[in-house]
Parts: structure tokens; C-alpha cells; sequence
């Protein structure tokens, strides 16, 4: 099919950002509030539990899906029989990966040396059926580019799973299955929603279309192994090593770098993806997305990095307790990688829209290898030394991809780091006042949550003054342009004709 003219494209993009923007905004809150709740009622040691099941229970469900979803999504030319044969899939391969967890429980439980993880590892194996059935909705939806209703699907299964369940199960006691039920709950709820919108059909898969899709998806699959193995790789090793009072902590200081990072990085990865894969010929429509998606990235990630390790331990006081004091170091380590980490989403989204899956795919293989030999290394120094051997993989990655995206879209190397330059000036700027201001209120011995809100209110005023007095040098050439297109497609938008019409796919499906 024809992909949208310029404009349209442009618009659903545009719309699609703002939309995922108030989803992963609401859902990062959403989370922040319950993390918040659920850190004051579950020990430390049960949410160690839960991440090293969880380990591998994202591990496999990458194989759950065969990256049959993805290749949905960026097939130029989409059949009913690719889907059929897409749903069929996935639905075998779940229910045969939920049985394979079920059965290896004993196995997982032995090498985490922890009897707990057993039977949570047994309870999240219903997981991969749900999944099975799910992965092909979602990935009609997101090649439909219908991303308020993903928004709105993230938050209320989300809120009903962790924050209903979740905490509701904790407060009576549950401990370390209060989080298997919150867990159990959203993928149950997020399912049903998407076949109710999206409903299968159920035929045997067909060997041709299984053979089309899988070019991509299989490498694409490798990929993806490979990248999990490093996002949990460092898991890995302090679980197995470091025991689970150690992963409890560690993993909390990685995820608190992480959600906000991985939820800007998904809100782009979810709309250029698509938007990306119909333009995927246009080299220069490519190189221009690319370009003002890393200045985007580096303008809002860069600041909120730098605020993030010098008030630290107010951010863990205020977020997590008192009593997750060994997290503020490695945490401080790990937030100085978030560019690293959240560029290098932008750069995959790239490759993978452009079908370069296979050297997406050893690069991926180099990255989880560094993150494993670095925390390996790192661990004989406690956790903070599995954070600096996470921080040096991801920044090799960063580079790693960046080259694979700068060749994909024929732009130069010189292109990519200017569109960095504003953000760092803006740091560079900004940061010693953030210091100084968390300096002073440590000194006069103010509450941590007052410490936090002054610097979260110093990095936003000075970084609106800075655009406002210069924005040539604190915005680029990508900023501007960024903040010019989406201020004149809010304007239209408000002064639209109100009037009601069904909106029209980007990439209708074949029924």
C-alpha cells in the first residue's frame, strides 16, 4: 500500500507523540506513586525474588514471539494470511514456552541458589499464553499508528494490575506475591482489551507467510536476545553472586535510571517505528527524523541525567526510603549513562525500520557480552562495580549503534554530535547551579522532598531561560525545528472545525 502523503505522516507522527507523551507521562507517575507504595510494604529481599525471575521470564518471552509482532509492523506490503500465520505462531509458541518455564522452575531456582524464585517462576509462566495471544493485536494497532489508544491501554492496565492488585494483595500481606499478582493482573487486563479491539481469526499458520516474516523476525529475535541478555545480564550476576539482597538493591538503582529513560526512548520508538518503516527508502526524510530525534533526546535527557546524580540521595530518600541508602551510588553511576541508553533506543528504532537487522544483531551480541564481562568483573567490588562495568557497555553500545544508524540514513558523523551540542551547553550551564542549590538546602538541613522540588525546579527554569534568551545555541537548528512544528500542529488543532470523523489508518489492514 501507498504510504501516507508527507503531510498526513507528519500529522500522525506528531499526534502520536503527544498522545504517547501524556501515556508514558501518566504511566511513569502512575509508577513512580506506586513504586513509592509497594517499596514501603515488600522487603527488599522479595523484590529480589521477583527480578530474578523476572530475568527469565523476559528472556524467554523474546523467543515467545519470534519478532513476528515487529515484522508486522514494518512489512511494506501486509496480507490477511501474515497475520493469521502471525497469530497461530505466536499462540503455540507461548503456551509451548509456559510449559518449557513450568517444568524448568527447579533448574532456574538452583542457579539463583534462592528456593523462592521456584514458585514465582511457576506462577509468571502463564504469562507467555497471554502474550501469544496479544503480540499480534498490539502490533496491528501500532502499525495502524492508533497510539492514543496504546497510551490509554499502558495506564489503565498498568493502574489496575500493580496499582489495584499489587498494592491491594500487599497491604494484606502478601509480600513477594503481591508483585506476581500486580504482575499477573496488567498482562491479563492488557490482553483482553487488545483482542476485544482487535479480534483473531484462528487458521493454521501458512509456511510462505511464516517464511516472509521470519527473514526479518529472526534476526530480529537474535537481536532482541541478545539486547535482553544485556538489559539483564547485570541481573544475572549480582543475583548469582551478590545474592538477592544485593539484586534488590541494584535493581532498584537500575531501574529508577532506566524507566524514565526507557519511557521517553519507547514514546519515540513506538511512533517513528512505524512512521520510519514507509519511508524506509527515503535516506533523506531518514537522516532528518534521526538527526532531531537525538537532539530531542540529548535536550531533555542530558539535564534531567545530571540533576539525577548530584541530588541522588534525596532522590532515593524521597522515592525509595531511608532504608535503600547502598542504592545512591550506583545509582549515581547508571544516571550518568542515560543519554547512552536512551539515544541508542532511537538508533535501533532506525535500523530496525530500515530492515538492517542482521548487523543490528551482532552488534547487539558485542553489547550483552560487554555488559556480562563488566558486571562479572565489577561484582568482586560489590554493586557499585557492576555499575561502572554496566556504564562502560553502555556507552560502546551508544556508539556501536549510532555508527549503524549514521551509515543506514547516509548522514556524517559530524551531523550526529552537533545535534548534541545544544543539550550539553545547556548542562554545562545549569548544572553548577543545581549544585549549588543542593549544596545550600544540605547545609541548612532541609527535607529531602524540598531539596529534590528546588532542583527539579532549578533545572526547569534555567533550562527555559536559556532556550528563551538564546535559542540558537541552547535549542540548534533540530530544536527549533522540533518546537516550531509541534507549536503550529497544537494550533491547528485547537482551532479545528469541531467535528467528528473516524479516523483513517496510516496503513489500513487488509480484513
Amino acid at each position: 500500500m501507498t504510504p501516507p502523503h508527507r503531510r498526513n505522516l507528519t500529522h500522525l507522527t506528531l499526534a502520536g507523540l503527544l498522545w504517547m507523551v501524556y501515556g508514558k507521562g501518566a504511566y511513569g507517575i502512575l509508577q513512580f506513586v506506586v513504586l513509592a507504595v509497594l517499596a514501603r510494604l515488600v522487603s527488599p529481599t522479595d523484590f529480589g525474588v521477583v527480578s530474578a525471575a523476572v530475568i527469565v521470564i523476559g528472556l524467554s518471552a523474546i523467543v515467545s514471539q519470534l519478532g513476528l509482532g515487529p515484522a508486522l509492523v514494518q512489512r511494506p506490503e501486509l496480507e490477511r494470511r501474515h497475520i493469521d500465520t502471525a497469530f497461530a505462531t505466536s499462540v503455540l509458541i507461548g503456551v509451548a514456552l509456559g510449559a518449557l518455564i513450568w517444568l524448568g522452575a527447579p533448574l532456574m531456582a538452583g542457579f539463583f541458589r534462592t528456593s523462592g524464585v521456584e514458585p514465582v517462576l511457576r506462577a509468571l509462566a502463564w504469562v507467555f499464553p497471554l502474550h501469544g495471544v496479544s503480540t499480534t493485536a498490539e502490533s496491528l494497532m501500532r502499525r495502524e499508528m492508533r497510539f492514543r489508544w496504546l497510551a490509554n491501554l499502558d495506564v489503565i492496565s498498568y493502574g489496575i494490575g500493580y496499582g489495584v492488585v499489587g498494592i491491594t494483595t500487599a497491604l494484606l500481606g502478601w509480600g513477594v506475591w503481591a508483585l506476581v499478582a500486580g504482575q499477573i493482573a496488567q498482562n491479563v487486563v492488557k490482553t483482553g482489551m487488545l483482542v476485544t479491539v482487535q479480534p483473531p481469526r484462528l487458521n493454521l499458520p501458512e509456511r510462505r507467510a511464516f517464511e516472509e516474516l521470519m527473514y526479518f523476525g529472526g534476526w530480529f529475535t537474535v537481536a532482541k536476545i541478545a539486547n535482553q541478555l544485556a538489559q539483564q545480564g547485570d541481573y544475572l550476576v549480582v543475583g548469582r553472586f551478590l545474592g538477592p539482597t544485593s539484586l534488590g538493591f541494584y535493581g532498584r538503582a537500575y531501574n529508577l535510571m532506566s524507566a524514565p529513560a526507557a519511557g521517553f526512548a519507547t514514546i519515540l520508538d513506538y511512533v517513528l517505528f512505524p512512521a520510519m518503516a514507509m519511508v524506509q527508502e527515503r535516506t533523506d526524510r531518514l537522516a532528518a527524523a534521526y538527526r532531531r530525534g537525538a537532539a530531542l533526546i540529548a535536550l531533555v535527557v542530558v539535564p534531567a541525567s545530571t540533576a539525577l546524580v548530584l541530588l541522588a540521595p534525596e532522590v532515593i530518600h524521597v522515592v525509595l526510603g531511608p532504608q535503600w541508602t547502598p542504592v545512591v551510588v550506583p545509582f549515581q553511576i547508571l544516571a550518568a549513562g542515560m543519554l547512552f541508553r536512551t539515544s541508542s533506543k532511537l538508533s535501533d528504532t532506525l535500523t530496525r525500520a530500515t530492515g538492517a537487522v542482521f548487523r543490528r544483531a551482532w552488534r547487539q551480541i558485542i553489547y550483552a557480552a560487554l555488559v556480562l564481562g563488566g558486571a562479572w568483573i565489577g561484582q568482586h567490588w560489590g554493586i557499585v562495580g557492576v555499575a561502572w562495568g554496566v556504564l562502560l557497555a553502555l556507552t560502546v553500545n551508544f556508539l556501536l549503534m549510532a555508527h549503524l544508524s549514521v551509515t543506514e540514513a547516509r548522514m556524517t558523523w559530524l551531523d550526529f554530535w552537533r545535534a548534541h551540542v545544544p543539550a550539553l551547553l545547556m548542562a554545562v550551564v545549569s548544572s553548577p547551579i543545581v549544585w549549588g542549590v543542593g549544596t545550600a538546602s544540605r547545609h541548612w538541613s532541609l527535607p529531602p522532598l524540598v531539596i529534590v522540588a528546588a532542583g527539579t525546579l532549578v533545572v526547569v527554569a534555567s533550562s527555559l531561560l536559556l532556550v528563551y534568551l538564546a535559542p540558537k545555541t541552547f535549542l540548534g537548528r533540530d530544536g527549533q525545528w522540533t518546537v516550531t512544528t509541534m507549536r503550529t500542529f497544537v494550533q491547528k488543532i485547537l482551532h479545528r472545525t469541531p467535528k467528528v470523523t473516524a479516523a483513517t489508518p496510516a496503513n489500513p489492514v487488509v480484513q
